[in-house]
């Protein structure tokens, strides 16, 4: 069985020149929940973008054996899904519900089924009771789950957050903590955030000048490379 994620030589430059990845080689497994860690600009967002084709260098990326290039994106984009660091990107529809509702929507579900899976998913994060609600009255913590919940209505297999803590207050962060902890899907979470890797991950892999440098426990990353010290907390 493939990895659900493999990634082998993976480069990419911006069109200014500055050379984003230089060589990434990385694979997740089922089950899994990997910390990316390193300095800002050190290449974590730009290679989890590659995941589901949002950007394409050069080099292999697989997910779940299927290659990421054009004509698999649609099946590609149902089997991992990417929460970005600013909830507020990912909503805007009126109502959380039509919000969360939309993936299924446009990868052609019928509205009732879509409604039914949008339901399901609000239910898995507990925001329920806020369906009917627009979404810029909720609170960050409150987007943050709702935009997970917009993940999740599309049930992929792998979940990709970026610097999910980003925004939250300790109790938010703690809630998102148990939130993920309870969700079955194999997870990457790009984060600065020492304690919340530690409570979430069995694995690291440390990011510098576009390339993973390191890989092991997250105890072991973070010691090597004095990340308790050097991360900023926010990005």
């Amino acid at each position: 069985m493939p990895p659900l994620v493999f990634v082998q030589g993976l480069r990419y430059c911006y069109e200014d020149g500055t050379e984003a990845l230089r060589g990434v080689n990385f694979s997740l497994e089922k089950g899994e929940s990997v910390a990316l860690l390193g300095a800002n600009g050190s290449g974590k967002t730009t290679f989890a973008l590659h995941l589901n084709g949002l950007l394409a260098g050069q080099g292999t990326v697989e997910i779940c054996g299927i290659p990421v290039i054009p004509k698999n994106l649609a099946e590609i984009r149902r089997k991992i899904g990417l929460v970005f660091q600013d909830s507020e990107s990912q909503l805007f529809m009126p109502t959380v519900l039509e919000d969360v509702a939309f993936g299924p929507l446009n990868h052609g579900l019928p509205p009732k089924e879509a409604a039914e899976r949008a339901k399901r998913a609000l239910s898995q994060v507990g925001m329920s009771e806020m369906s009917g609600k627009a979404p810029y009255h909720l609170s960050a913590g409150e987007k943050k789950r709702v935009a997970i919940a917009g993940i999740l209505a599309m049930d992929p297999e792998i979940l990709v957050l970026d610097e999910p803590t980003t925004f939250l207050d300790p109790p938010g962060q703690r809630a998102l903590a148990q939130l993920l902890a309870d969700l079955p899907q194999a997870k990457v979470l790009i984060t600065h955030d020492m304690p919340f890797a530690r409570a979430m991950c069995s694995r690291a892999a440390f990011f510098q000048n576009g390339r993973i440098v390191e890989e092991g426990s997250v105890e072991l990353v973070a010691r090597r490379h004095d990340w308790d010290f050097m991360a900023p907390r926010t990005t």
